[in-house]
């Protein structure tokens, strides 16, 4: 990681902290506006500049002995002559005049400084801690409304977590008490929950008043206020209503589409908003970004002033939580060199759109980087930036991989609805049958209209089994396009029956297969002198035969070793022309060691064969220098790659040390040998070691087993358990199995593991036993 990347991770985690702090901070934020707010008053009204107007309301509240914030929401309650004055008691002196401040004006006026900054979530919990909570209220929801009367949930208090999340976003037509309201157009008061309410907090066990309201600015409902009491409640005072159709409005002013239009500079929160309407329409998720600028009036962030209903955060928040906060607030990673802030304030200042196919977007998520591949849009709109994204998931990349597959092959799928008539075609079929895009697709009933006329009674057949018979089918044909250019297809195609067994669809593919025709024709060519070569070919097998069954008699005599036992098996082919390439070898060496080693050349015939002999002589000729098994497959691969043409083969390769009792043993991609110990029966662990002949250099790893009197060792090809129904891995269970029935004698226990053997695949076969007396 770069020291770049690193500075910015460690932003990242301060924007999170610094979050944090905001919170905390909330509170006396709140109480020092209202007091500015008062202060200002003060200074329009003559009381000098801003440090004497403070004075002078400090000694107003020092001489009236009421507190700071009562006197200064008192102030501005005089000033404003709003909604709010009008919700409030009827005063009985005047701020600057009076020893009394009713705490109504102050609880109002401090809810509304919390709202100031035009942040629902902040509102909300002004509106309870300083108007709400001292009505008896414990819970509250801000609803934003959306298209057709979605609801999203913008700011809330009071709620459990899990609550709020569960309601983040309410579909059109649920009927909850908010849709309700908003339908109507009118507030709601539910003294008493009424049975089977829904909406947030309205549970099974929950009840409780509630007062839900339209959040009005300038007659326009732009969202709802629903606020909680936790138990029945009497009506509302007037004055209390009032109070509430305040506070709603209030949070109205929190809302997108709050800030009225005003051309090109218009807020694209707003309702009728064009950038908004086009966001709307994407299918994609998106983003419309107002630029944040600094006192020299230059752009340094934007505010996500509008996410649409797509939209799904990497973080996993909510619309409504990242709505209205800045870009590098949400995603401070974005701020990285070439990154997505780069990118959009690119766009914004030179009006170029931006496309990128693969784009890495990052979040940050309690210090984990969370990272997600997406296709980025960012394009200029007036003053405006609309950045939208699609996330690449894993259906995404399985369909690009798939449209590779098919370009690749030149293959193009269709399917045909044979109720409907209605026919679908991939892009690569147009263009295999040399249509645009636009261009109707050729039903299967007409297929022989475009084929060569020799052709058509073979698609004829083809399409009848598939109508009429429902049953798959394929074949072959010629297509003659209408620019001249003829083409080899093949088609498959199978019917799609419903569960009464009437046909509703076909679906298949067409490939063009016709340098595969030419090859055919090229080898067609050459099929009389191949027929003269058949002769000689079977000789050939033979002559492998007779060399295999020279080298490798099927029951060669057992070796004794210094207590060791060695009994070997081989199984030939039961076909001639699969004659393979298994070998096994069981020798004393000059040193004492005992050299054991199975292999399996790949193939079959005579190449196989020879090969097989090449790399049994070189490994005992090898094994004479004294290395260990697996140097000696380190060479053996170099014979392999090098010495021989085109030889791959697996082996295991051992050396049994009878003064130690010690089998060190390595293997070439081979199964594992099989350890049967005091009726206990498994699986040697595998060291590593890549098939002979594959690389020209590899390294193999070695390991060791010290055997015990009584051990048996079982080394084998896969011919042994290899089967076409199932996986190598049941098939070596099922020999571990077999290999645990108890046999005394060494011998009978291969020929009965041969007997037994649950192989299919017409393989050559080693197998040899080994036991410590």
């Amino acid at each position: 990681m770069s020291g770049d990347e690193r500075g910015v991770e460690a932003l990242a985690a301060t924007v999170e902290q610094l979050r944090h702090d905001v919170a905390l901070a909330q509170d006396s934020a709140d109480a020092r506006t209202l007091v500015g707010i008062a202060t200002g008053i003060l200074v329009e009204r003559g009381h000098g500049g801003p440090t004497e107007a403070a004075r002078h309301l400090e000694q107003l509240a020092a001489d009236a002995r009421v507190p700071l914030l009562e006197l200064a929401a008192d102030i501005v309650d005089a000033a404003a002559r709003d909604s709010v004055t009008d919700a409030l008691p009827a005063r009985r002196f005047r701020a600057d005049e009076g020893p009394h401040t009713p705490a109504a004006a102050l609880r109002m006026r401090a809810a509304e400084a919390g709202s100031l900054d035009g942040d629902p979530q902040a509102a909300a919990e002004s509106l309870l801690e300083q108007a709400l909570a001292p009505l008896g209220a414990t819970a509250l929801a801000v609803w934003a409304v959306d298209r057709g009367g979605a609801l999203t949930l913008a700011g809330h208090a009071g709620f459990p977590p899990a609550e709020a999340d569960r309601w983040r976003y309410v579909p059109p037509g649920v009927g909850t008490l908010a849709q309700r309201a908003l339908a109507e157009r009118r507030p709601h008061w539910h003294g008493e929950l009424p049975a089977g309410a829904l909406g947030i907090g309205c549970g099974r066990d929950t009840g409780g008043a509630r007062a839900v309201l339209p959040a009005r600015v300038a007659g326009r409902v732009l969202g709802v206020l629903e606020v909680c009491w936790p138990y029945a409640q009497p009506p509302l005072s007037a004055v209390v209503e009032r109070q509430l159709d305040a506070l709603a409005e209030l949070c109205a002013h929190t809302l997108p589409g709050s800030v009225p239009e005003t051309g090109e500079g218009a807020v694209p929160g707003s309702a009728e908003s064009p950038l908004v309407d086009l966001a709307d329409g994407l299918l994609d998720p998106a983003l419309v970004l107002r630029p944040v600028l600094d006192d020299r009036g230059h752009v340094t962030d934007f505010r996500i002033a509008y996410t649409n209903e797509h939209f799904t955060d990497l973080a996993g928040r909510s619309r409504a939580a990242v709505t209205g906060m800045r870009l590098l607030e949400a995603y401070p990673l974005a701020a990285r060199n070439g990154g997505l802030h780069e990118h959009v304030l690119r766009v914004h200042a030179t009006g170029e759109p931006f496309r990128a196919e693969r784009m890495t977007l990052t979040a940050l998520v309690d210090q984990v980087t969370i990272t997600a591949v997406a296709a980025v849009g960012i394009g200029r709109y007036g003053d405006s930036v609309l950045l939208s994204m699609r996330t690449e998931d894993e259906a995404t990349r399985l369909a690009t991989l798939l449209q590779h597959a098919q370009r690749l092959g030149r293959i193009g799928g269709f399917e045909e609805n044979t109720v409907t008539g209605e026919i679908i075609w991939n892009s690569q079929l147009y263009a295999l049958h040399g249509l645009p895009p636009t261009a109707s697709p050729v039903p299967l009933a007409r297929l022989h209209h475009h084929a060569h006329p020799d052709d058509s009674v073979a698609i004829n057949r083809f399409v009848r089994t598939l109508l009429h018979h429902h049953r798959p089918a394929s074949t072959a044909f010629r297509l003659q396009r209408a620019d001249g250019v003829v083409r080899h297809i093949r088609v498959v195609a199978e019917p799609v029956m419903d569960p009464a067994d009437r046909l509703l669809a076909v679906r298949g593919a067409y490939q063009d297969v016709s340098s595969q025709h030419w090859t055919e024709v090229a080898l067609a060519a050459t099929r009389d002198r191949l027929a003269d070569t058949e002769q000689r070919a079977a000789e050939r097998n033979r002559l492998a035969l007779q060399l295999q069954q020279a080298i490798m008699p099927p029951a060669p005599a057992p070796v004794h070793a210094s207590g060791l036992h060695v009994a070997v098996r081989y199984r030939p082919a039961e076909k001639d022309h699969l004659v393979g390439g298994d070998w096994y070898d069981a020798v004393v060496l000059p040193s004492s060691q005992v050299l054991l080693t199975v292999g399996d050349v790949a193939g079959h015939g005579i190449d196989a064969a020879t090969g097989m002999v090449v790399l049994r002589n070189a490994l005992r000729g090898l094994a004479a220098t004294g290395a260990g098994p697996a140097q000696l497959l380190s060479w053996l691969n170099t014979v392999a790659h090098h010495l021989t043409e085109r030889v791959t083969a697996t082996a295991i390769c051992g050396l049994y040390t009878p003064q130690t009792g010690v089998l060190r043993w390595a293997r070439a991609g081979h199964p594992p040998p099989v350890l049967v110990r005091g009726g206990s029966t498994g699986a040697l662990p595998l060291p590593g070691g890549i098939l002979l002949g594959a690389v020209p250099d590899a390294e193999y790893e070695e390991e060791q087993l010290t055997l015990k009197s009584g051990d048996r060792l079982l080394m084998y090809t896969d011919g042994l358990v290899e089967r076409r129904d199932r996986s190598v891995e049941r098939s070596l269970e099922q020999l571990l199995a077999a290999a645990g029935a108890p046999v005394p004698d060494l011998e009978e226990q291969l020929d009965r593991l041969l007997t037994h053997s649950r192989s299919d695949t017409d393989d050559d076969t080693c197998l040899i036993g080994i036991q410590l007396d």
